[in-house]
Order: structure tokens, then sequence, then C-alpha cells
């Protein structure tokens, strides 16, 4: 059980780990991304502007692009550039005039890419692209004209060359980081899981020893009642009843306490002292439908069996009659009149499955997860039932499993239920 909890507790914690280093990593992911993006539109502006200066030079003579000029192209000739010398490959410059027709361009780079000046910032595939309008220069807002636009295209690849290194970096420290949060989340889970582990070891010390002290005064209880009630000559008439259900309390809370006591020994070593032979589970079964068929024909239940001749297995014959009787009593107890409840046995390899069918309320698919908890109950119905305890199905898992097998279930409500046990099968002894 704390097996289980345990590797639930951990696949939380790196769930949890796992889940807010990929928020991180987005998030920090994105805000470079902006950042470096950011950066190289202000460059990008950067070198329109001074391109700008050169638009009138230009509509003047196209020429004027590929020939050195001196630099005072304009009033504000320290931004003057000579276009020739651009030489950086993933950069270009693209001057247009007012209706948008292309005067020139510079730069060794120079992309396929149709002009609309009502897009200031464009991105096509690997392509960035920035376009300015061009003033006249007068301090006089209403009397600028436009001369025409500058466009700067740029090529993102060295960037995104950039990002790729950044997020390989970031894949590789996150490895690394969930591999050290399992680590740590492995010692936290142990750590978190260790008091409530010796407390549950306390309380099945203590419910083992309670069982097993309250068995002595339960005893001189029932001893005591049953003496009573073999001499009814010296019982008032008006407590004979209360003799019954003193007797009747007492052979529940016996049985109560044999359950604990059962239990609490399945969950230590001391499974051990119990005495394996080889059983012949078809005659087990049989004896206990025999046993069985009075309460179902009470019922008005029809119980048969499909039982194959000769089926051996090895443990306890008392444990195992226990096991199958709180199956078959379960099955009847939650069947309505009409219904049938059947057992069937199959042998398949080193294994045989014996299944306890009922045509009874069934289980809701919610709650099957939970039918072997102690003192588990579906519903209100269920806790009506006479002398149950809510550990009979636990009983039957516990038997199983210190027998090396298991029990499964299927189920549906309204349809019925079907449970299934695997034990080892053995030759027939002679």
């Amino acid at each position: 059980m704390f097996q289980v909890l345990r590797w639930r507790l951990l696949l939380s914690y790196i769930s949890v780990m796992v889940v807010i280093l990929g928020v991180s990593t987005v998030v920090v992911y994105e805000f470079v991304a902006y950042k470096l993006y950011q950066k190289l539109d202000r460059q990008m502006i950067t070198l329109a502007d001074a391109a700008a200066h050169s638009l009138l030079t230009i509509k003047a003579d196209a020429k004027a692009i590929s020939r050195r000029t001196p630099r005072n192209l304009d009033y504000d000739d320290d931004l003057d550039i000579p276009w020739q010398d651009l030489h950086n490959n993933y950069q270009s410059v693209e001057w247009f005039d007012a209706n948008g027709r292309l005067l020139g361009n510079a730069g060794r780079y120079i992309p396929q890419i149709p002009f609309n000046p009502n897009i200031k910032t464009s991105q096509k595939e690997k392509i960035r692209s920035i376009i300015i309008p061009v003033y006249s220069a007068s301090f006089i807002p209403e009397k600028k004209q436009l001369q025409g636009y500058v466009r700067v295209n740029e090529s993102t690849e060295n960037l995104q060359e950039e990002l790729d290194r950044l997020m390989w970096g970031f894949s590789c420290g996150g490895l690394i980081a969930v591999i050290l949060t399992g680590i740590g989340s492995w010692w936290l889970t142990r750590q978190s899981l260790k008091p409530v582990e010796q407390s549950f070891q306390q309380l099945k010390q203590f419910t083992a020893d309670a069982s097993h002290e309250l068995r002595s005064p339960l005893t001189v209880v029932k001893t005591s009642v049953e003496v009573m009630m073999n001499h009814p000559e010296r019982i008032h008439p008006n407590d004979e009843k209360k003799l019954k259900a003193i007797a009747s309390a007492t052979n529940q809370m016996t049985r109560l306490v044999e359950d604990l006591l059962l239990l609490a020994r399945t969950d230590t070593t001391q499974t051990l002292t119990f005495k394996w032979v080889s059983i012949p589970l078809d005659e087990l079964l049989e004896d206990l439908m025999d046993l069985l068929q009075l309460q179902a024909d009470v019922k008005g239940i029809i119980l048969k069996s499909e039982i194959p001749e000769e089926v051996f297995v090895k443990g306890n014959p008392v444990e195992l009659k226990r096991l199958f009787s709180n199956l078959l009593e379960n099955a009847l107890q939650y069947t309505p009149t009409g219904g049938t409840v059947s057992v069937g046995v199959v042998r398949r390899d080193r294994f045989v499955f014996v299944s306890v069918n009922d045509t009874g309320i069934g289980i809701a698919s919610e709650d099957i997860p939970l039918v072997f908890n102690r003192f588990w109950r579906a519903d209100k119905a269920r806790s009506h039932r006479e002398g149950g305890l809510g550990l009979g199905l636990a009983i039957a898992a516990a038997i199983a499993h210190t027998h090396s097998g298991e029990i499964t279930v299927k189920s549906q409500v309204g349809v019925g239920s079907s449970f299934q046990v695997r034990l080892l099968a053995v030759l027939k002894t002679y």
C-alpha cells in the first residue's frame, strides 16, 4: 500500500516540477526572444533613418546608389552612408517613392517581398522587414510632404540560431533539473511517509494486541451465556430475550475480533504459521455449495456451479474455505429473489481461476477500487446487512494474497458482479 502511495507522491512531485520548469522555460525563452527582436528592430530603424537622407538624391539620380558620393547628400550629413560599402549579406535597404514604386536598393541580400506601406513591421519566414515613411524637411508639421519610403530587410537566421542554442541549453539544464528533482522528490517522499508508516504499523500492532486481549473476556461472556441458556428453568421469562440479545452481540463481537486478528496476522510474517497442504478445490467448493443451498432456497436464488473434477491447489483449507465462503455469502446477500449465483472453475497453465458471479445490485465503477478496503460499504443499503462488518471482502483479498493469488472484480450497477480468484494449481497427489 505504501509502495503505491510512495510512487504516486513521487510522480506528483516530479510532474509539478516538470510543469514549473516547462512554464519557466517558455516564459524566459519568449522574453529573451522578444528582447532580441526588439534590439534588432532598433538597429534596423537606425539604418532606415540613415537611409532616409539619401531618398531625395536617389529620386533625382537612381545611379547615385552605386556611385560613391561625398557625405553631404543632406543637411544631416553625419547620417549619410555610402551604400556601396554595405557588405552585410543578411541586410538590405530599399527606397520607394510616395506611390510605392521601387527607386533602388543596396546590399547583397535583396529579398523578393511585396511592398505594403501600411505594414510597418513584418516577418516572412526568416526575413524581417521594417518600413518608415520619409517626409520633406520642415519645422511646420502641416507643410511636411510625403517623399517616399525606406524599407530595411534583414535575415533572422543568426538570431534564430542564438535562440536555438538557448533552447538547447534550457533542454539540457531542464533534464539535469528533472533528474535532481527526481532524486530530491524520492528522498522527500520517503521522509514524509516515514511517520505515516510508523503510525500505521503501531495501529496494526494495537489492533492485533487488542483483538488478542479481547478474545478471553468474550469467551467468558459467551460461555456464561451458553451455560445460562442451557438451564432455562433458572431464567426469568422476561430475561430470555435479553440473554438472546447478549448472545447475538457476543457472537458478532467474537467474529469481529477474529476477523481483525486474521487481518493483523496477514499484515505480518505470522502467515507462515499456516499449514500448507494439497487441497482438492472441487470438493471444497462443492461442500460450500451444499452448505449454502438452504440459504439460497430461502431467498429464492438459483445456486449453480461448473466445477471440473480433481482440481488441486496448495494452501490452508480453513482459510481458503473462508475466502470462498465470504464471496458466496456476499453474492447471496446482494442478489434479489429470482436471481442467480454461479461458481465456475477454469484451469489455465499453472493457475486455477475461480469465478463467483451474481445477478445482484452491482457496484458502481467508481467504487470498484474500494471494495477490498476494510470496513468499506458502497452505500447505506449495504450497511444494513445483518451481522455485516465490512471485512468480508478485505479478508478474502488478504487470504488470496497469502496464497500467492489475487482477486479481481468486474461489476455493473443493476446487472451484477463477478469476482475472480486466481490461485496456483498443483498436480494431484496420491
